[in-house]
């Protein structure tokens, strides 16, 4: 792998019903919210895991994941270790080689490799780079690991799952310089897939 090689962390879940995607499923049903996962992240692979631009990997839980034959074998698969999400999502930030990182969920139908591309150019003249989504948090967030580490309290006490996940995990940033790119829709629960789907439900370029 060349150095400072930029890399796209899909975090993703193991696609068992009751287990990926239960307010969704909540919703409409565990078996078909876990279903649409499944597609989505293949899907989204499809689009964005095998560009040339940069390195993907796949990280996932729970750890015991990584054995899954969902997963493809051409990608590296690495667990994502405990912690709430933000120790999860730092602790990939710390241990990855070096250059640029981008990490993004399983669950954002309209993601692209234009929308990746933009984020790593972001990351070109910022700090760090998120992604917003309509309800207060983010799709993507990334950090360039150039002149600045990776902060002591990354994403620490963020509220998660709620409208203030992006405003917190700012928050934990202190003076770094943040560039957003494109906000995008995540789907967490039944509303959400039928707005997804009212507006043509097709995935990014």
């Amino acid at each position: 792998m060349a150095e400072r090689a930029r890399h796209l962390v899909l975090f993703l879940r193991e696609p068992v019903p009751g287990r990926v995607k239960t307010r969704l499923g909540r919703d409409i049903g565990m078996i078909e919210a876990c279903w649409w996962y499944r597609h989505a992240v293949r899907d989204l692979i499809r689009r964005v895991g095998r560009d040339p631009r940069w390195h993907t990997w796949l990280a996932v839980t729970p750890d015991r994941a990584v054995e899954s034959r969902f997963w493809p074998e051409d990608l590296p698969c690495l667990p994502q270790g405990g912690g709430d999400l933000g120790a999860r999502m730092a602790r990939i930030f710390r241990t990855l080689p070096p250059g640029p990182v981008l990490i993004m969920g399983g669950d954002i139908p309209r993601a692209g490799a234009a929308h990746i591309a933009e984020a790593f150019a972001l990351l070109g003249r910022s700090d760090a780079v998120f992604g917003p989504t309509p309800d207060g948090g983010f799709w993507l967030a990334g950090l360039s690991r150039g002149r600045r580490k990776a902060p002591a309290g990354l994403f620490r006490n963020v509220r998660w799952s709620t409208r203030h996940a992006l405003a917190d995990s700012l928050q934990t940033l202190g003076d770094a310089r943040v560039s957003f790119a494109a906000p995008l829709p995540d789907i967490d629960t039944g509303l959400d897939l039928a707005m997804h789907r009212a507006t043509g439900g097709r995935g990014g370029d």
